[in-house]
């Protein structure tokens, strides 16, 4: 098992979680790539990009159907800004490179946002701490496991 996959398994282990880490021989480093590889909705896919909401990180837990609405989202949390994070700050602020950012296994606690689209869908996958690596849970797991905020992130 790769260090990251295994952080995140014990970081899933320690919350509790019903799901474990999956490696796959597929990339799953995109929302289609995961979804081709599971061979599921591409909206049941827990996408998580990193965005700089004015100078915090910010871990957006979005459908992989839809992309994440920045201006809402800053309006949403009373910022000046939200961007796209770069990939230093995506490796400083998880501990994992662009497609395969878990939503747990961070270094420090991120402040996370979950999109609401993503409850409508029983089963979900997020990324496991690398690009070829996911796991199931559920919205209202997702929610416990990162302590988010269900937000609609794409009105």
């Amino acid at each position: 098992m790769h260090p990251s996959v295994a952080r995140v398994a014990e970081a899933l282990r320690e919350r509790g979680a019903t799901g474990e880490p999956v490696e796959l021989a597929e990339s799953t480093r995109t929302a289609a790539e995961a979804a081709a590889a599971l061979g599921c909705d591409v909206g049941a896919i827990a996408s998580s990009p990193v965005f700089r909401a004015d100078d915090e990180p910010l871990l957006v837990m979005t459908s992989g159907a839809h992309r994440v609405d920045t201006a809402h989202v800053a309006q949403v949390l009373g910022v000046q800004r939200v961007a796209r994070a770069d990939a230093d700050l995506v490796r400083e602020a998880t501990g994992f490179a662009i497609g395969g950012v878990a939503p747990v296994g961070h270094p420090a606690p991120l402040r996370t946002l979950v999109d609401t689209a993503l409850a409508e869908h029983d089963v979900l996958w997020a990324a496991a701490g690398h690009p070829h690596a996911v796991f199931p849970t559920s919205f209202d797991e997702l929610l416990r496991l990162t302590g988010g905020t269900a937000v609609q992130v794409a009105p």
